[in-house]
């Protein structure tokens, strides 16, 4: 749900979408939330105390530099003289795609742990996001047309929260 919430965000801080960039953004979530939980599965016990203790913290880092980045864009270029925000330029899509998945390297120890096929598992969960996170950009896209310059600042301040979130749970043991 993540990515899903991040693809909504980013389609609306950019406000045009092109299908290319939709299934470049729901293709990078998918393929890095099939291969963190397999790189978990074959990590096993090894890494377990290692991922949970860092995991939330990156994630939080990750989507909290990208999201205030989107805010600073937002406030500090008049209307004319601003860039296209570009969550979908290939260093956000890396960086994005790592914030919204490194917490399944966890899943991948408890599918190991619970002795769930791992090939199956992955595929779906690739499959999922990325069926997900297509309509979600271009919703995304939609609102972010409608609202125009304050849907970066929205984007931003999205994806600081979504962070926030990861890292709230994680310190409270909701996750």
């Amino acid at each position: 749900m993540d990515a899903v919430a991040v693809s909504i965000s980013s389609g609306m801080a950019r406000g045009r979408v092109s299908w290319r960039e939709a299934l470049a953004m729901a293709g990078t979530f998918g393929v890095f939330q099939a291969v963190m939980p397999a790189l978990g599965y074959a990590g096993g016990a090894f890494f377990r105390e290692a991922i949970e203790a860092y995991d939330h913290w990156v994630a939080f880092g990750l989507l909290a530099v990208v999201g205030g980045h989107m805010i600073v864009e937002s406030r500090s270029a008049r209307d004319d003289e601003r860039k296209d925000p570009n969550p979908f330029a290939a260093r956000a899509l890396l960086l994005l795609g790592i914030a919204t998945s490194v917490d399944a390297l966890a899943v991948g120890l408890s599918l190991a742990i619970i002795r769930v096929p791992p090939l199956a598992a992955v595929l779906v969960i690739g499959a999922v996001t990325f069926l997900l996170c297509v309509p979600a950009v271009r919703l995304g896209a939609k609102l972010g047309a409608a609202f125009a310059h304050r849907a970066e600042f929205a984007g931003g301040a999205i994806l600081i929260a979504i962070g926030a979130k990861i890292l709230i749970e994680h310190l409270s043991g909701a996750a």
